[in-house]
């Protein structure tokens, strides 16, 4: 199966692409559409379908990178607080910068991203690594004071700011921003490839610092760049649609238990499985009660939780380091 996975997982997300495509409050055939269904086709799901493949191969390849720099299996972008950050940024930019140019609302979220998981990362440390239950200490410190400043913000701004934040905060792909695709995906692509040029000291660091150390590599920076790779990939996802939960938490160690550890299997197969999760959550909730919509947020954090829930008790059986 580990052989046969770059092949596997790329047909699995083209047929994922056509039924995402094909679901919804009208069914619709994209091999044979009338004029009706194609202009609901282009005009509506297409951009929708591209936004959650994006967003979810974003934070699937995010959660990937997390994971092996804290040597944590339940770090993620949305457990670590790395997603309030940037989306607290990117609402910053919404409410505040109304007419900003197209980048705006990506670099605010890198920023906020980027500062989130550094603050969280020193807080967690302990001597030569990061202690789990130090982490999650220090993730539920920081995600409330972020949300009393989001919350503070949405109690200034006007009701139609606060309509908007809401929906984009619960990851509702309905109301995602198309025009931010450019800006973002050149986020998403740097991010990406650093990712993908630091595999191995990716894979290093999963062992320890010292097994780092032992491999010529300078832990510091290799975690240094991880971790800003991971802010790039969290940040155009936030920026593209919210805050969307548990992807980056589920995806990797699914990939890893069918291609194996290796990050630079793990990280672009959890970039496939991540965007194959996003649009089937987006597709699940605009299908199951037309007209009205689920958002994908809600969707996949009723998955996400139960499965953070399950790895939480069973890292802590053993005790927590």
């Amino acid at each position: 199966m580990r052989k046969y996975s770059f092949v596997y997982m790329p047909l699995a997300l083209v047929v994922v692409l056509l039924v995402s495509l094909s679901v919804g409050p009208r069914l619709i055939n994209p091999f044979n559409p009338d004029r009706l269904q194609l202009n609901i086709l282009l005009e509506l799901r297409l951009p929708r379908v591209i936004v959650a493949l994006l967003m979810g191969a974003g934070l699937g390849a995010s959660g990937a990178v997390l994971q092996g720099v804290f040597r944590n299996p339940l770090a993620d972008p949305y457990v670590l607080g790395t997603s309030s950050g940037a989306a607290l940024a990117a609402a910053f930019g919404l409410l505040v910068f109304r007419g900003a140019t197209a980048l705006t609302v990506p670099c605010l979220a890198f920023g906020g991203a980027f500062l989130t998981i550094i603050v969280v990362g020193l807080l967690g440390r302990d001597g030569w690594g990061v202690a789990r239950e130090r982490l999650l200490l220090a993730v539920v410190g920081v995600s409330f004071f972020l949300s009393a400043i989001l919350m503070l913000m949405m109690s200034l701004a006007s009701a139609d700011g606060v309509k908007r934040a809401l929906f984009w905060m619960a990851g509702d792909l309905a109301s995602s921003d198309w025009t931010l695709v450019p800006a973002a995906s050149v986020l998403m692509l740097t991010g990406f490839g650093l990712a993908l040029s630091r595999a191995r000291g990716l894979n290093a660091l999963a062992l320890g610092d010292e097994t780092a150390f032992g491999l010529g590599l300078e832990p510091g920076r290799e975690r240094t760049l991880l971790v800003l790779s991971a802010s790039l990939l969290t940040a155009a996802s936030v920026a593209l649609g919210g805050i969307v939960g548990f992807v980056g938490l589920i995806v990797p160690h699914g990939v890893r238990s069918l291609a194996g550890a290796d990050a630079g299997r793990v990280v672009p197969l959890s970039a496939l499985g991540g965007g194959m999760l996003l649009c089937l959550a987006d597709a699940l909730g605009r299908s199951v009660l037309p007209p009205l919509e689920i958002p994908a947020g809600v969707v996949t954090a009723l998955i996400g939780a139960p499965w953070f829930l399950v790895m939480l008790r069973r890292s802590t059986a053993g005790g927590i380091r």
